[in-house]
Formats: structure tokens, sequence, C-alpha cells
């Protein structure tokens, strides 16, 4: 892949602000201003407002478009709006945010170089970019949207597939959590005992994130494995 030159006309400029939004997006990640009791009480208080689904979509839209976490805010919605609704508003910011994380990379697909986890979801992504893979990413737990938004803009996929994996994808993981989310909290509130209803969407939750979990320690052990080989020529 093409780099620009140290010295090219706007390449320190953009280096310094990719290093600022990872900075930032670790430091959120980090210090999580908002526990998930936090965010129950806030979601309960957005929701008596008319037009909190739609500040919800715009946050969401923001925060990914620019590599900074999102996904908390299926806690200001799933447990409070019914699993249809909450999965579409999800998905909306999510792609929202996709596309913004998509445009906003390609302006640095000369200057982007990560490492560890991140190069191995762009090395993935450049092998087998199609929607099946894309949408997998989608789906399963442990592979960050923003690492694959920026992947997307980076590598140039193409915008049709990348969209439509990603609405997809994120419909499935979405629809699986607004629906956990919803009927566990409806089963505490109600003070009723687990039945089918409830049980199955916590339970494919769980192969969700047990297959998330061994899909990225794949991934991480191969870039280990990459990692030692490389070190030895």
């Amino acid at each position: 892949m093409k780099r620009a030159a140290p010295n090219a006309p706007g390449g320190g400029r953009r280096i310094r602000v990719l290093l600022v939004l990872a900075i930032a997006g670790l430091i959120i990640g980090a210090i999580q201003p908002y526990g998930i009791d936090e965010l129950l009480v806030l979601g309960q208080t957005l929701s008596e407002r008319p037009l909190y689904l739609i500040v919800i979509i715009v946050g969401m839209t923001l925060l990914f478009s620019f590599g900074l976490p999102g996904s908390l805010a299926v806690w200001l919605v799933a447990p409070f709006q019914p699993p249809l609704i909450a999965t579409a508003v999800l998905v909306a910011g999510s792609a929202g945010g996709a596309l913004g994380g998509y445009f906003f990379s390609a302006h640095f697909r000369e200057d982007w170089a990560p490492d560890g986890f991140a190069r191995r979801i762009i090395e993935l992504l450049s092998r087998h970019g199609g929607v099946l893979t894309q949408t997998a990413l989608r789906v399963l737990p442990g592979f960050p949207h923003s690492v694959v938004n920026f992947a997307g803009g980076v590598l140039g996929l193409g915008l049709a597939g990348f969209l439509v994996a990603t609405i997809l994808g994120l419909a499935v993981k979405w629809g699986v959590y607004a629906s956990a989310i919803h009927g566990l909290v409806e089963a505490v509130e109600e003070d009723q005992s687990l039945d089918w209803s409830t049980g199955l969407p916590l339970l494919l939750l769980s192969l969700l994130l047990l297959a998330g979990a061994w899909a990225r320690g794949r991934v991480l052990a191969r870039s280990a494995l990459a990692r030692g080989e490389a070190s030895r020529d």
C-alpha cells in the first residue's frame, strides 16, 4: 500500500488527527464516564422526551464516525423500547456512523498504519472483503465497529457491499441484544420467571459472545504468530 512521504503536505496533520482520536477513544473507553446504572437512569429520563430516539441516532452516528465508542447507546434504548423499535434505532445510528467512519478514514488511506488487532482486521478484509466476511465481523461481538468502519474506508471496499453488510450484520446483532435486554428487564420488573420468549434471546446472546471470543482469539493468535515470524526474519 502506498505511503505518504513524511513531509507530504497534510500528512503530518492527518497523522496527528488520527492520534488525537485514538487517544480520545482510549480515554473514554478506560474512564467509562457512565456506568450501566447511570445509563439506565439517563435512558429512563430521555425516554420521556419525544425526540430522544433521534438524539440517540445522531449521537451514535457522530461517535462511530470518529472512531469513538457508541455501542453503550444500547442501554439508553433497549430497556425502554420494544425490540423492533430499539433494533431499528440502533441499526440506524450504527449504519450512519459506519458511513461517516468510511468516508472519514478514506482521507487517511495513505497515513493509517495500525498495529496488532486492528492490523489483522485490515489484512483479513484486504484478502476477504466480501459481504459475507464483513457481515460476520458485524455480527460477532469482540470486533469493534469503528475498526471495521475505518478498515472499509482505508481499503476502499465497495460502498454498496459495505452498507449491505453493515445493515444485515447489525440487524442480527442488535436484534439479539435488544430482545435479550428488553425481555430481561420486563421479567425483573414484573417479577416473572424466565420463559422461552426471554430465555431464547439470552441463549442466542451467549452463543454470540462465545463465537465472538473464539473468533477474536483466532485473530489475536495469528497476529502473535505473524509478529514472531517477523522478529525471526
